[in-house]
């Protein structure tokens, strides 16, 4: 089989995460990407940590399968190069400051106009208008005016997520709008114009917070590791020292690990526990009652007894113990991708089709394809003329 998005093309004035994430996606499945960077020391990205072979991890992470061309689209010669670019390019992505791609005529709704078939996005902070539009966001930042930083953490105080989830959410969002965009194209011929915040993207994934406290009247406490709004649902230690975490769903769970799992169906009946809100309200007294029932058992007898009863587990691995989980090394979700520095070992994506094998070349140097790039365009206005 083809790849899904072969002979599409996409030109990509990225940094950091958001959009680079995209583009990376895009690649994943066959997408040409072509990557502008600063001359110099590029995305700067490439500069947070040194820990893969001398790369950054972020940086591998999201810029596989790109082609880097160094341009300073300030310059005459960088504009031209990087709109001849865009008069075939399919799609377009630019996650630059405020208000910079508009000085420079890059904004979304412009390219559109004079390339009517360009699929073209604007990724930013806080999206255009209102008055946080001019405002310079970075993901830590936009988890604290979105009040994730309110939710996430323990009861005495907040914490940051350890991935940069709003980033990542608007980069998939990005990824989602350009998708649904070439298939419009498909169908009408068009390009579509896109915009993109990362606060917008926020608010969506703020969205069940947001109800649960408009709806009940009352903040959303912060749970550590446990379910804000579920019991028993959460970390529990066995008896060996190890915690496991175990989630119940439903009253048809609940029954069942009273019945399997404790061994004792009066307890599913107990005023205090036989349904969610008053497993919730009771949560200390039954947690110190599952405890108590587990402290006989090592972590694998429970585990086994939560199994048994069809009860959603897990243990709690380290980031070490994860890189070695059987269930990744089971269904090869691992690659050599090349780079600069060497080989490196990296995750495939997270969509499997049968038959095709998703695209994961190496990690570019900067501006490694520059003059390849340039190349191409000295031909492709030869042909035109």
């Amino acid at each position: 089989m083809s790849l899904p998005l072969s002979g599409i093309t996409v030109v990509s004035l990225e940094q950091a995460i958001a959009a680079p994430l995209a583009s990376r996606h895009l690649a994943d499945w066959g997408a040409r990407i072509i990557k502008i960077e600063r001359p110099g020391n590029g995305d700067f990205c490439r500069d947070y940590d040194t820990v893969m072979n001398g790369m950054s991890s972020q940086f591998v992470w999201t810029n596989r399968s790109k082609e880097s061309v160094a341009l300073d689209i300030k310059s005459p010669e960088g504009a031209q190069a990087l709109f001849a670019l865009l008069e075939t390019a399919d799609v377009f992505l630019q996650n630059l400051a405020p208000g910079a791609a508009a000085r420079l005529g890059l904004d979304a709704k412009a390219l559109v106009e004079r390339f009517p078939r360009l699929i073209a996005v604007d990724i930013s902070g806080y999206g255009s208008g209102g008055p946080y539009s001019k405002k310079k966001a970075y993901d830590l930042l936009v988890q604290c005016e979105s009040g994730f930083l309110d939710i996430n953490g323990s009861e005495a105080e907040p914490a940051k997520c350890g991935l940069a989830i709003a980033d990542i959410a608007t980069g998939m969002y990005a990824l989602n709008g350009i998708l649904m965009a070439l298939y419009s194209r498909e169908r009408t011929g068009r390009g579509t114009a896109l915009e993109v915040s990362l606060f917008d993207s926020m608010t969506e994934w703020m969205s069940y917070p947001v109800y649960y406290v408009s709806g009940s009247g009352k903040p959303l406490k912060r749970n550590g590791m446990r379910h804000a709004t579920i019991a028993p649902y959460g970390p529990f230690c066995t008896g060996d020292g190890r915690s496991i975490f175990f989630g119940i769903q439903n009253e048809r769970e609940w029954v069942s690990f009273c019945n399997v799992v404790l061994g004792d169906a009066s307890i599913a009946a107990d005023p205090r526990f036989d349904s969610n809100p008053q497993r919730l309200a009771h949560r200390d007294a039954l947690e110190a009652l599952i405890e108590a029932r587990f402290a006989d058992w090592t972590s694998d007898d429970v585990l086994a007894r939560l199994d048994s009863a069809a009860i959603a587990n897990a243990r709690m691995n380290s980031v070490e113990e994860f890189v070695d989980h059987p269930q990744v090394h089971a269904r090869k979700r691992t690659r050599a991708v090349d780079s600069p520095t060497g080989p490196l070992t990296m995750f495939v994506p997270a969509i499997t089709i049968e038959g095709v094998e998703p695209v994961m070349k190496p990690i570019p140097a900067v501006g490694e394809h520059t003059q390849r790039v340039l190349d191409e365009l000295s031909l492709r206005k030869r042909s035109a003329a």
